[in-house]
């Protein structure tokens, strides 16, 4: 007699594995930054968490028998599940670590905190090395039955930990608008593990419903497309917003203010970056232009509201904010100067950073091309002086 709940299960994660698996196929290579290395091993640790509850399944409904001494069908269904909490584990510790890193998060910039924060999960690792001695967490009895220990609760504590953090730190980020990306893309991210986690609350309760594999999986797909997006939308090098995004954001700008509102524009431009280029090497010029973009970051977030960064072309950035009269613009053209020092102190490069602004500002009667024409007037009246 065919077993149907087996057969129905099995497809499910099938298709889940099958759909993450080419997800993961096409992140590879796709991009170097940290941020979405962290996403492909969090799709790598659901893979593992799909694969181990696939086999646990099939093996409690009669499908997989095995047989080889002390591996057997109880010693594997108990390794299944610890293998099934810890993947879960470090799928939303990787998780979370990709969401503080999409919204550059300034204790996440130092790989030492990165690693801090992965204490949860070895913590978790050492209560399911005791649990192969004690069960309290969860056991298999020696009728083969998967009974759930006293404790099992903690087994998800430890999982979904990381998701309320998320999901507390993006309400508190909201609230005090201390971010400098997207606000779309930071509330996205935060209620995005909500449904997997809903999923899994419902196997909690009923476990033979097999809704948390394809929940993820479908998750996953909207975390990847929204990935691509970004993507699309950044400049690799930097991690600023890219021409498209500072031309997006102007749009709206202008479609969306309120009479009277005043929108400014920066465009900076790093000086003798030829020079540093040609005397330094081009690792050297890059850093260069990660120190400028660190430092419009860092300076960006003393703004009421939140700046469009973006990375104009070669050497030269532009931001965009909404401020009441000049005396913000002077102020942040200041600021991004002291910053920029501090920045090349941090980093030690072997050469001199500074930069010309110039600055425009527009009613929204200006297109964004006459905006940009004329900073760049102001700018390259500095550069001429700078030159001289």
């Amino acid at each position: 007699m065919i077993n149907e709940y087996a057969v129905l299960y099995l497809e499910i994660n099938l298709v889940s594995i099958a759909l993450v698996s080419i997800i993961l196929y096409k992140t590879n290579g796709l991009s170097k930054m940290v941020a979405q290395r962290n996403f492909a091993l969090s799709i790598a640790a659901e893979i593992i968490f799909f694969a181990s509850d696939t086999l646990f399944v099939m093996i409690n409904e009669g499908i997989i028998n095995i047989n080889l001494g002390v591996i057997n069908n109880n010693t594997v269904r108990f390794a299944c599940k610890e293998i099934y909490f810890f993947a879960s584990a470090w799928m939303c510790y990787f998780w979370f670590i990709y969401f503080e890193l999409v919204r550059d998060a300034a204790f996440f910039r130092e790989k030492k905190n990165i690693m801090l924060t992965s204490t949860a999960v070895w913590v978790f690792f050492l209560i399911l090395f005791a649990n192969i001695f004690t069960g309290f967490l969860f056991r298999v009895d020696e009728n083969g039955a998967y009974v759930r220990g006293s404790l099992f609760y903690v087994a998800y504590v430890f999982s979904y930990i990381y998701v309320a953090v998320a999901c507390l730190r993006t309400i508190h980020l909201l609230h005090t608008k201390a971010y400098t990306t997207d606000r779309r893309i930071i509330v996205l991210h935060s209620l995005f593990p909500l449904a997997p986690g809903l999923a899994g609350i419902i196997q909690y309760f009923y476990p033979r419903m097999p809704v948390a594999c394809v929940t993820m999986a479908i998750t996953t797909l909207l975390f990847y497309h929204t990935w691509i997006d970004q993507l699309i939308s950044l400049d690799p090098l930097t991690g600023l917003n890219n021409r498209k995004q500072l031309d997006h954001f102007y749009e709206h700008w202008g479609k969306n203010h309120n009479e009277g509102d005043l929108l400014y524009i920066l465009m900076i431009d790093a000086n003798k970056f030829k020079y540093i280029n040609d005397n330094f090497g081009h690792i050297q010029g890059d850093q260069a232009l990660k120190n400028i973009a660190e430092a419009l970051r860092i300076s960006c977030k003393s703004l009421p509201k939140r700046a469009n960064i973006s990375r104009y072309g070669g050497d030269e950035f532009a931001v965009l904010f909404e401020a009441s009269g000049p005396g913000t613009s002077v102020k942040l053209e200041k600021n991004i100067r002291e910053t920029l020092e501090k920045v090349n102190e941090q980093t030690d490069i072997p050469f001199k950073l500074t930069v010309c602004i110039g600055s425009s500002y527009t009613d929204g009667s200006l297109t964004l091309k006459e905006l940009i024409d004329k900073a760049d007037e102001d700018m390259y009246e500095e550069k001429s002086a700078y030159a001289r």
